[in-house]
């Protein structure tokens, strides 16, 4: 994720998620070439990797909320306050990648977690195509129209309990999201609350939070002189660690 916000803003946050992925992927199409954005030290540093990979990648980064689409300028990308402070300290997250189901013959053929970097969870992806079922047989329309199964597995790992969390679901989209998304909401967010579930997202901003409070602890501990044995006691760290977390800070800018 470092990366696709380093990308972003390398080119002054004016360019969309495809225009981002071919500068990382070192694609030098026509854009890239007519904004020499093949002369910037990241065009290419993700080459070893696919298109799709990185697609996922700012489609994660969006749904973290690191980065937001402005729909007014065609989707150009921004990185938002809590990208900038992932940038400065970044944590370690899952993020799933996109499958190709180019050759997928038909919905019912669909075999959950196929080739994607996460499982879903398999009690979760049954009753969304349950209630796919349903609300196909209610709209007279086959179950695909609604939602096909990558994007209900895409949930079945993400949970989206939020309008805004299902429009960044693989395949949903603004349309799809207001027309069918309600309903799959509600399981969802009902399916988290009963299984006591810590949704990729919230683990997110647990991360960010905690990094936060520690940042705070430090400043404060060492302006009252505070050895850094009693504070890595305090706080349950190894020295190697504390000082990582005081390099991290003055590195951020932090007198």
């Amino acid at each position: 994720m470092e990366t696709v916000l380093e990308a972003v803003l390398a080119v002054k946050e004016k360019f969309a998620m495809e225009h981002i992925v071919n500068l990382i992927t070192g694609n030098a199409e026509n854009a890239i070439k007519l904004h020499q954005h093949d002369q910037l030290e990241i065009f290419g540093v993700g080459d070893e990797k696919s298109k799709r990979f990185w697609t996922a990648i700012v489609r994660q980064s969006i749904l973290a909320g690191f980065l937001s689409k402005d729909i007014e300028t065609y989707g150009t990308l921004k990185v938002t306050e809590q990208g900038k402070e992932f940038l400065k300290n970044p944590v370690k997250i899952m993020v799933v990648e996109d499958n190709d189901y180019e050759n997928t013959e038909s919905d019912d053929d669909y075999e959950m977690g196929g080739g994607g970097t996460a499982a879903a969870d398999p009690e979760l992806f049954a009753a969304l195509k349950d209630l796919r079922k349903k609300i196909a047989k209610q709209r007279n329309v086959p179950p695909f129209v609604v939602f096909q199964d990558p994007s209900l597995e895409e949930m079945a790992i993400q949970y989206p309990i939020t309008m805004d969390e299902m429009k960044n679901i693989t395949g949903v989209g603004t349309g799809k999201a207001v027309k069918f998304g309600k309903p799959f909401l509600e399981l969802i967010e009902k399916y988290v609350e009963e299984n006591d579930i810590d949704r990729p997202m919230d683990l997110v901003v647990k991360s960010i939070v905690n990094k936060s409070v520690l940042k705070v602890y430090l400043i404060q501990n060492i302006d009252r002189k505070i050895s850094l044995n009693d504070m890595c006691k305090a706080k349950g760290l190894k020295m190697a660690e504390l000082l990582t977390e005081i390099e991290s800070i003055v590195g951020s800018g932090t007198k």
